[in-house]
């Protein structure tokens, strides 16, 4: 039977692109980056490792999309090699409200220690370290 081996790429539905790319630049370090696939249209992405996110703006989601697209109902946890002090310092310099954590949670493959903040769309941040 087939199956499939890594994640290559999400996609976030958003209200504001340019907000979007601050915090995720700011906040989490990721770079944003313009691209152009078959369709001829330029499109947003933030890079980060081997992954990227790309962004679909609300008004006008590019096809083929999510049945129902919507800011704010993505739940993503992304791992740091940064401690949660690092990151709680970091946060509370940008201003950035720190909903939960640090809380013991399962990651992919064990134990992680988490903190939780939301992006601009109301998403909510997972940033997890190995425990």
């Amino acid at each position: 039977m087939p199956d499939v081996s890594t994640l290559d790429h999400l996609v976030l539905t958003v209200d504001d692109i340019p907000a979007t790319v601050a915090f995720y630049s700011n906040v989490l370090g990721m770079q944003a980056e313009e691209f152009h696939p078959a369709d001829g249209s330029t499109r947003t992405a933030l890079k980060f490792g081997n992954q990227k996110i790309n962004l679909h703006p609300a008004e006008r989601p590019f096809e083929p999309k999510a049945q129902h697209p919507a800011p704010g109902s993505a739940d993503l946890c992304f791992l740091t090699d940064q401690t949660l002090e690092n990151w709680t310092h970091h946060l509370s310099q940008l201003g950035v409200p720190i909903e939960d954590g640090p809380v013991a949670r399962t990651g992919a493959t064990g134990p992680i220690m988490s903190l939780y903040i939301r992006d601009p769309d109301g998403n909510l941040i997972e940033i997890g370290t190995v425990a």
